[in-house]
């Protein structure tokens, strides 16, 4: 099972960011401008089973955003083409910072298996008849960068700017080494790391706000 390293940083300057990050040459992956929505849904036994064990069950439906001008007609074939993923992600046998050995953790690392998928419905029932039930949703817009060959100590490096109901966050995946350099490069220190997930950041959100938790989502457009 791989392996998966990373941590979130606040964004309170998008234009600031977006300054540093093009300093950097940093470019985003993907057709057009790199921008996908993602709808997730999180699953689990009523008596939050997986929950207890540091355990994470998600379809993830991406869309990506639409690059140029909208066409005059919508059809089949000009709409985005999505992309499903389930996703199991749960703590790792040696839990320590790869930072090393008996630090304070830094970094959140999770052993992640991925796979495509055609057909949420039906793996969404598969889980059902199994007990579990999508209990809740979050979603987001992410623009994924990469930077340059140039830059060799960014290799493996991936640069995750996410547009979320609770505000920007950026997210650094990759190795630690890197993911403390792009850090530092785009103007945070390590006492800006977060290793909190997005279900979490959710709920003290709400807690601050005096609102009841139920899923992440943008407010509707009207």
């Amino acid at each position: 099972m791989a392996q998966e390293t990373e941590i979130k940083l606040k964004v309170a300057d998008l234009k600031a960011l977006l300054r540093r990050l093009k300093k950097l040459r940093a470019r985003p992956l993907g057709a057009g401008s790199g921008r996908v929505h993602e709808m997730n849904v999180i699953f689990d036994t009523p008596q939050g089973a997986l929950a207890k064990r540091g355990q994470l069950l998600r379809i993830r439906t991406e869309t990506p955003e639409p690059s140029g001008k909208k066409p005059r007609r919508i059809s089949a074939s000009n709409l985005p083409k999505q992309r499903i993923v389930l996703t199991f992600k749960q703590p790792p046998a040696d839990a320590d910072d790869p930072s090393g050995p008996g630090t304070r953790p830094r970094h959140k690392v999770r052993e992640e298996l991925e796979l495509e998928i055609a057909d949420a419905g039906t793996l969404t029932r598969v889980f059902e008849g199994l007990g579990m039930y999508g209990w809740f949703r979050y979603e987001k817009y992410r623009t994924t960068y990469q930077l340059p060959s140039a830059s060799p100590w960014a290799n493996g490096l991936f640069i995750d700017l996410d547009e979320t109901p609770i505000g920007i966050f950026l997210e650094l995946e990759g190795p630690p080494a890197a993911i403390d350099r792009a850090a530092n490069e785009l103007g945070y220190s390590k006492r800006d790391y977060n290793v909190k997930n997005y279900l979490t950041l959710y709920a003290e959100a709400c807690r601050r706000e005096g609102n009841e938790p139920r899923d992440m989502l943008f407010a509707p457009t009207k």
